[in-house]
């Protein structure tokens, strides 16, 4: 057992006080840095020889179970036996990255008798052995290779056998075996023990003596799987006598292997192992040494059967332990291959035939993904296996690449390998809180638990369980809003969201199901108005209602990490979030729901705080919110709510959290739901890895009717209200607030709509559906039509079958070729960008048209009868042969059009299907969330329908071939017209952001950029996984290699912490080619900085950075948002603090490391800044992160010659990529959404958040000024004349959200303060007169 607390106090900037943790020391080697530095010495056994022959045996293994019985084994054997004695060395796979210990590695293998590998899945690592293995093949007495990759496999050698004999009939089995599992998606432990059981069909083909060779390798396996002692030590008698020259005349007499069954039951306690429910449970039914109650919860346990025959389960035990004592139920499964959904499926249901789940929730202590370990995971089959279980599903890990100490002192957490095969892949089948259980010993390799952890996982598992088992009406649920940046007029932000509008709809379902939600308000201004209090609230007064005053001594009493938070914050109350003498909890209560705001990071206006580069703890106050939520109001569940609020980026380990990391103490045992984007995944991930959530996607608006979605989705939702109430005699004051929607949407141009509310009321219910059914039918075309017609853009080519997208079948059928007429378009030729229209249009009438023909006359997609009808009587033909009859396109491919339609069938109904409100009644029913991949829908339409548990993608599929190939398209696009700005002349070197949520939408297109800039492709290996890289010659090239700067956000380094190791060895890579410096610019800088600073060339060709672990953003942010900040200067010491820790393949363990002088030596190279803009969704100045990223002024700072680099934005949202310099896209943002009364009308129509994101604009328009002075000072004047000088619009403004004006007025005054703004004096005097009236109004002064 070993504590991972207690917490101690942590300074952000500064150094440890006396109070150092547990240090260990790290090597220098490969591994070195944050990696288990277990020596493999310790783990050498070396036998007293006594005139007895001795073998030496070598083995290597992924995980460390089988080191503690392979030792007790040679000990056996050196102690008893009196012929022979064993030399026993062992090497964990990840230890070979090491170089001494990969030479000592080699050494051992030239001198062993038998070597014996397992599950080796990690490519560069299998090249290792091969490389090492090869050369000494055939001096070895025996090759013994398990399940692996098929390089590694091939190394098999018993005597005449080989794996290719395997195949029977003379076919390949390797070759097979690869075949199979491409086919299948199966993994190769499944299929080797298929191989087994087919064994004798395959003997009958081979001559005796080979078959007794291929007999004892199937025999060598199962000792193997059988894995205690007896077993291994029979193992190495075994070939000893069959196979090593000294032994060949011994009989050691070894037994046969002892099997253990392939699936089946397991408890500590048990007298032995079962293979049927009903035994284990008339066994554990009439157990004498604990009693349960009658309605305990059951939890099912699924285990790792190698831990439990090696006899390493201590891990296992602790929890089987901890959930009895808590009064819990277990049914401990296992598994011998790699497939658990079989002792699911066979043990988690009523043993008496119901077909009910017999468990109330599923943990998985393997770490693995449910279907298929570390080699190919199959989530499919899993997703199926647990859809049909249907109870919540948490994924456990065990430490498997560190020991206990060397995670408790990494900042990263677990280890980059380890998250991308235990915790990226379990997501992918809805495993939700990756919670680190067990550690391992460094001596003895054996598991053990970490208590506290397991304390919280299984009071985490019987919370989730309790959830199925509690009455609606007497569940209780804390719903969080979130205040960002915090300020009265921000309260319920989150992108894309309506808030209080959806958390009004929420209550309302929860109340038809059956939940206690009190006394309802009217409507949801009314809500806002009971959270806020009074309309005109001011943030940091206490006038938003206060739910609950706690005082300090219960504070100090009910919150056990309090002192840590004094460090940083001083004694409890406070400042933030106190009245002085108790901490507020500010929301309100409605039944047994609590709406409650979260409290902000508190150190937004602080300039001092956002320069430590690392980041604060959360303030008593947000502490005192998160165990009000626990301890007092007593929640079952919270729902977090929206995009995005403050808890999961929070300081703590990446990935992994100890019971020091803040979000994991503070979200403490409550079961976590969280509506999120669905186009945001690389950030729900983090809320799923760091805060525990089970995330929810709910769908972003529709691409083209950018100005009017908050109006549209509301409009969607009254429809569903009035479709659930048309009977009650609600339905009436529903279809006005309907019509009055819908004109404010300008709908009424489309849609024939009663002019005044008392003709509806007159309308009988027939003609009221009619009417609604309009609008509706409207309104799911806008909606399906955006979203389609962008989704028939794209070419499929990985689609089955592939599909070509609309554009390129158009120009076909006039005899052009797409991209051709793009490049025209893209020039400005006249005749191109006409035919590019056409095209346009008629993808739009095609797509118009297919949307007619399959929507009903009540507005419901399905399928028309009256136009299926006419097809089949010949009168009509499909809908998109209509659309194209009599133009230019007639004679369009029909089968390719077929091929591309019925995708977007499959695609439409998935738009209009919408499971959002029903997930969350299902999560809080204790059912499983079904699992759906996040990001863009017109990418990938596998996004919808929403309403599932968000997952990013394997971390290893990307850049995948079809992202590699835009990628080459833009780096050429930005290449050259760099080249023509510098008069031919190729920049030398590019400042590059990679985003997270980017990279999991485009597969990577970002991340492959970067490597076609060096020149170095990256390619998959024999599974698939891309962790290979390949230069690209300078010839096929044609052109220098330019060098980069890459800075990853946070978010993109807590997901893709392998990849920024490839990237980190792809510039190396090119660093170290021995070329001309005129041709490869990554080599001239490298050599010239390495001169300079005194470290390697390699060192110095470190590109690649990110904030520290565990923090996020540069700061200039929020320096922004709050304007506390003084000059320029002081924003870019927040970049270079907070940006400038490096990654090293060299040390992948060791995270980011502080590196200022290659950074800022890197940076003063660079000639270009750019960035990606990938979604329709997002612009520039939608969000702060672009700007918060971008390094434009600060290169200028720092070169030598002071030049201002070029800034360049990639928009990949189409099919035709455009490379445009910062400035010109900041103009079209401008015009597009700021300056666009399309979009800001749209804005206004929901009132209170409309205001905000008009000032949020603003303000994120400003911070473009501040890091690129790339904002024109037009944008200014012609945003001052839109909202401040037209009255009536800013009596609107003022009205809808004072707060909000009172800060979009300030931000006017604040451009022309730092000179971004060049105003006219009376354009100044008006706007302080505003700010004053403003005040007045907030302050209740009229």
């Amino acid at each position: 057992m070993v504590a991972t607390g207690p917490r101690l106090p942590k300074p952000i900037g500064g150094d440890m006080g006396g109070d150092e943790p547990l240090r260990i020391s790290l090597g220098e080697g490969m591994m070195g840095g944050g990696f288990t530095n277990v020596d493999p010495e310790s783990r050498r056994i070396v036998p007293d020889e006594h005139g007895r022959t001795k073998l030496k045996v070598v083995y290597v293994v992924l995980e460390a179970q089988y080191q503690a019985s392979l030792s007790a084994a040679v000990n056996k054997i050196n102690t008893h036996r009196k012929e022979v004695c064993v030399e026993l060395v062992g090497y964990l796979l990840e230890e070979l990255r090491d170089a001494k210990n990969f030479a000592n590695f080699q050494k051992d293998v030239a001198s062993a008798n038998i070597f014996i590998g397992s599950l080796i899945f990690i490519e560069e690592l299998a090249d290792k052995i091969v490389q090492a293995v090869q050369p000494c093949r055939d001096s070895l007495d025996a090759c013994l290779i398990f399940p692996s990759m098929p390089a590694v496999m091939k190394l098999n050698k018993l005597g005449s056998f080989s794996m290719s004999q395997l195949g029977g009939g003379g076919k390949s089995a390797i070759g097979e075996f690869m075949k199979n599992m491409r086919q299948q998606n199966d993994n190769f432990e499944e299929q080797l023990l298929k191989l087994v059981r087919t064994l004798p069909k395959v003997l009958k083909f081979l001559p005796s003596d080979k078959a007794q060779d291929a007999r004892n390798y199937v025999n060598s396996l199962q000792y193997w799987l059988g894995g205690n002692d007896e077993n291994l030590e029979n193992l190495i008698l075994n070939i000893a006598q069959q196979y090593s020259p000294p032994c060949k005349n011994m009989n050691f007499e070894p037994a046969e292997p002892e099997l253990f069954p392939d699936v089946g039951l397991w408890h500590p306690l048990a007298p032995h192992m079962y293979e049927d429910l009903k035994e284990y449970l008339n066994w554990y039914d009439t157990r004498k040494d604990v009693t349960f109650a009658k309605d305990a919860p059951v939890i099912g346990l699924v285990l790792q059967r190698s831990h439990l025959v090696t006899g390493d389960h201590g891990h296992y035990d602790g929890v089987v332990a901890e959930l009895e004592a808590r009064g819990a139920k277990v049914v401990p499964v296992f598994a011998g291959g790699l497939d658990f959904s079989a002792p699911v499926k066979k043990f988690f249901y009523d043993p008496l035939g119901s077909g009910r789940a017999f468990v109330n929730c599923v943990v998985s202590l393997t770490g693995f993904a449910l279907v298929g370990g570390p080699a190919r995971q199959d989530a499919p089959k899993a997703v199926e296996a647990l859809k049909s279980l249907n109870v919540p599903y948490l994924v456990s890990l065990p430490l498997v690449f560190q020991t206990t100490e060397e995670w408790l002192d990494s900042e990263l957490g677990v280890h980059p390998v380890q998250v991308a095969l235990q915790v990226a892949l379990p997501e992918l089948d809805g495993g939700i809180e990756p919670i680190v259980f067990a550690g391992r010993d460094s001596n003895t390799g054996k598991s053990h638990s970490l208590p506290d952890r397991i304390e919280s996982l299984c009071s985490r598992a019987i919370n989730w369980a309790n959830l199925a088992r509690k009455e609606k009406k007497e569940k209780k649920l804390a719903i969080t809003v979130f205040s960002f940046p915090p300020d009265k007029g921000n309260v319920g932000t989150a992108a894309y969201l309506n808030v209080f509008g959806s958390i009004y709809r929420v209550l309302k379902d929860l109340q038809r199901d059956g939940y206690d939600v009190g006394q309802l308000p009217m409507s949801e201004e009314a809500l806002i108005k009971s959270v806020l209090t009074q309309d005109e609230a001011k943030f940091n007064s206490a006038d938003l209602n206060i739910a609950y005053k706690m005082s300090v001594d219960e504070y100090q009493k009910l919150c056990p990490y309090a002192e840590a938070l004094e460090e940083n914050w001083g004694k409890p109350p406070g400042n933030l979030n106190s009245n002085g003498q108790e901490l507020l909890v500010y929301g309100k209560q409605f039944g047994n729901v609590f709406i409650g705001v979260q409290p902000t990071f508190g150190y937004e206006g602080d300039p001092m705080r956002l320069l430590f580069s690392k980041s604060a703890s959360p303030h008593h106050g947000f502490a005192a919110y998160y165990t009000y939520l626990e301890k007092i109001f007593g929640a079952d569940a919270v729902l977090h709510f929206g995009t995005h609020g403050s808890l999961e980026f929070m300081p703590g380990k990446q990935v992994g959290m100890s019971g020091v990391c803040y979000p994991d103490s503070l979200i403490g045992t409550i079961p976590n739901l969280y509506y999120y984007a669905a186009n945001n995944p690389s950030e729900a991930t983090i809320a799923k890895r760091r805060s525990y959530a089970n995330t929810i996607s709910y769908l972003t608006p529709p691409a083209e009717n950018a100005g009017l979605y908050k109006g549209l989705k509301e409009l969607k939702e009254l429809i569903s209200s009035y479709q659930s109430m048309r009977d009650s005699g609600r339905a009436v004051a529903i279809c006005q607030t309907i019509i009055e929607t819908a004109r404010q949407c300008n709908l009424d141009k489309d849609v024939k709509l009663p002019e005044d509310d008392q003709v509806v009321k007159e309308m009988s219910v027939d003609e009221r559906d009619g009417i609604v059914g309009g609008v509706y039918r409207k309104l799911m075309e806008i909606e399906a039509i955006a979203t389609l017609v962008n989704i028939a853009e794209l070419d499929r080519p990985d689609n089955d079958p592939p599909i070509k997208g609309m554009p390129g079948l158009l120009a076909a059928a006039i005899g052009r070729d797409i991209e051709e007429i793009y490049a025209g378009n893209n020039k400005g030729v006249l005749a191109d960008v006409e035919c590019l229209q056409q095209i346009t249009e008629a993808s739009r009438n095609c797509v118009r048209e297919f949307v007619k023909d399959r929507t009903g006359f009540d507005g419901r997609i399905g399928t028309n009868w009256l136009a299926q009808l006419s097809k089949s009587l010949g009168l009509s033909v499909e809908p998109w042969v209509r659309a194209l009859q009599g133009t230019q396109f007639a004679s369009a491919d029909r089968v390719e059009l077929v091929t591309l339609f019925t995708y977007l069938e499959f695609c439409l109904t998935q738009v209009v299907q919408d499971n959002e409100l029903g997930a969350l009644r299902e999560a809080l029913e204790g059912k499983y969330t079904e699992p759906g991949p996040g990001g863009d829908p017109i990418r990938n339409p596998g996004v919808l329908p929403t309403g599932k548990n968000i997952h990013a993608l394997d971390p290893q599929s990307i850049p995948t071939a079809a992202a590699l190939k835009n990628a080459r398209v833009v780096v050429d696009r930005l290449l050259e017209r760099q080249k023509e700005e510098m008069g031919g002349k190729y920049p030398e070197s590019i400042a590059v952001v990679l985003w997270g949520t980017d990279n999991i939408k485009t597969y990577g297109e970002s991340l492959a950029q970067v490597c076609m800039m060096v020149g170095v492709k990256p390619v998959p290996d024999a599974l698939g996984r891309v962790n290979k890289l390949e230069v690209i010659p300078l010839e096929e090239l044609g052109r220098p290699r330019v060098d980069v700067v890459v800075n990853c956000s946070g978010v993109f380094r807590d997901l893709f912490v392998n990849q920024m190791n490839l990237l980190d060895r792809a510039i190396k890579l090119a660093a170290e080619q021995d070329e001309p410096v005129e041709m490869n610019f990554v080599r001239k800088h490298a050599l010239q900085q390495a001169e300079d600073l005194g470290v390697s060339v390699r060192d110095a060709a470190t590109r690649v950075f990110s904030n520290a672990s565990g923090s996020y953003s540069s700061n200039v942010n929020l320096a922004v948002e709050n304007s506390s900040w003084s000059d320029e200067q002081q924003l870019q010491e927040m970049y270079l603090s907070r940006k400038s820790f490096a990654f090293n393949s060299d040390r992948p363990g060791a995270g980011g490391e502080m590196n200022r002088d290659v950074f800022t030596a890197a940076m003063k190279t660079v000639d270009v800044t750019f960035q990606n803009l990938d979604s329709s969704e997002i612009s520039l100045t939608d969000v702060s992160h672009y700007f918060d990223s971008d390094p434009t002024k600060l290169v200028a700072g720092l070169r030598d010659d002071g030049k201002m680099p070029s800034a360049f934005i990639a928009d990949t949202t189409t099919a035709n990529a455009q490379v445009r310099s910062l400035g010109e896209t900041v103009r079209l943002d401008a015009r597009t959404k700021l300056l666009n009364p399309k979009w800001y009308e749209g804005m206004l129509s929901s009132g209170y958040e409309g205001v905000r994101e008009i000032q949020k604009r603003l303000t994120n328009t400003m911070g473009w000024s501040a890091t690129s002075g790339m904002v024109d000072n037009w944008v200014y004047d012609e945003a001052n004349a839109t909202f401040i000088e037209d009255p009536e619009m800013a009596q609107r403004l003022m009205d809808a959200n004072p707060n909000s004006f009172r800060k979009l007025v300030a931000t006017f005054l604040e451009a022309n303060g730092r000179g971004y703004w060049d105003a006219q004096p009376e354009q100044l005097e008006r706007l302080r007169q505003m700010y004053m009236d403003v005040e007045d109004k907030i302050e209740g002064v009229e």
